[in-house]
């Protein structure tokens, strides 16, 4: 049989010093909880989205995503992913407004997007300095998952510094994992620390886990952001080229005294691009890129960026295993 302890079985631990010291702390907890999403959630938005392809009604949660105002005047952030190919954007604020929202750009490379709302003292929240944050610090999410409004839920900073594919195939280098629990909907929602600024902007979700969500760095996010107001997209550099990894000979490496163990096979060189310019050629593999290390198309990607383009710079290549070093100005990438 089973027994259960009633109140009544229990022994009376209330004078203890422990037990004590424990109800403050979850009191502390749970005041520091309810003063954030007090203060935070009439600068978060539910975004409503129709997209190419569907029609004006949509199921439940579909179509439905989170953001936050960061000026007065309407600038709201959320996810690319979610605004991407919307012919309809509608903002919903928590005092029942709604307004049309207008993209001012976006970047899938960072899963980051930027509307505007035509309307004037708005409240916002303010951008954290997340190289400040340490793995353990309370975590507070605020978006619409499945399409209810306002949800809070609450945990820590899980792990920092986590690399995420975003939907463009570039990696995002500077992710925050939490356990505050995300869910569909949450997508571009703030994930804001215990003074109700913004940590991260929700980004991704692995359903098949438990506990394990992402969001954006707020240090990134907000030089995207920046980036998107003043030009409507982030700048990179592109040379033109598309290949796969392979792994190199280990004698290959021994003989050139090589820092990487793979390198990018170019299978195919655009027409009139910096690499066909440059002299490259399919079959020719890539192995460095202005003397650092390239062993993957993540880290060519990651050399490429907005410095690189209009500049000349020198890449690495084995070519019928010789090493050769070819001169190549980065292109922006349209």
């Amino acid at each position: 049989m089973v027994q259960f302890i009633t109140n009544s079985q229990e022994t009376d631990h209330s004078s203890t010093p422990s037990n004590h010291s424990d109800g403050e702390l979850l009191d502390a907890y749970s005041r520091t909880v309810v003063q954030v999403a007090k203060s935070s959630s009439e600068a978060v938005v539910q975004i409503k989205v129709r997209k190419r392809g569907q029609g004006r009604r949509q199921n439940n949660g579909a179509g439905t995503g989170s953001g936050f105002i960061i000026s007065a005047n309407g600038y709201i952030v959320t996810n690319s992913h979610v605004v991407k190919d919307a012919i309809v954007i509608e903002v919903n604020l928590q005092d029942g407004r709604h307004f049309n929202g207008t993209l001012i750009g976006d970047d899938p490379a960072t899963d980051i997007a930027v509307l505007r709302i035509e309307a004037t003292e708005l409240s916002t929240l303010r951008f954290a300095d997340s190289d400040e944050l340490q793995a353990g610090q309370l975590a507070v999410a605020i978006g619409n998952p499945y399409g209810f409004q306002y949800s809070v839920t609450a945990g820590v900073v899980s792990a920092l510094g986590r690399t995420l594919r975003s939907e463009s195939g570039r990696l995002i280098d500077d992710v925050i994992q939490t356990d505050a629990a995300l869910n569909p909907g949450n997508s571009g929602g703030p994930l804001v620390n215990s003074r109700g600024e913004v940590i991260g902007v929700n980004t991704a979700v692995i359903l098949r886990a438990q506990g394990l969500c992402f969001a954006v760095a707020s240090n990134l996010a907000q030089y995207v952001v920046g980036k998107l107001i003043v030009d409507g997209k982030v700048k990179r550099g592109f040379i033109g080229i598309a290949g796969q990894v392979v792994r190199l000979n280990s004698k290959l490496i021994r003989y050139h005294q090589l820092e990487v163990k793979s390198g990018i096979l170019i299978q195919n060189i655009e027409t009139n691009s910096p690499a066909y310019h440059a002299g490259l050629q399919n079959g020719d593999l890539v192995i460095g890129y202005n003397d650092q290390p390239v062993d993957s198309i993540d880290d060519l990607h990651r050399y490429l960026n907005e410095d690189s383009i209009g500049k000349r710079g020198n890449i690495l290549i084995l070519r019928s295993n010789q090493k050769r070093t070819i001169g190549i100005t980065p292109a922006e990438m349209k």
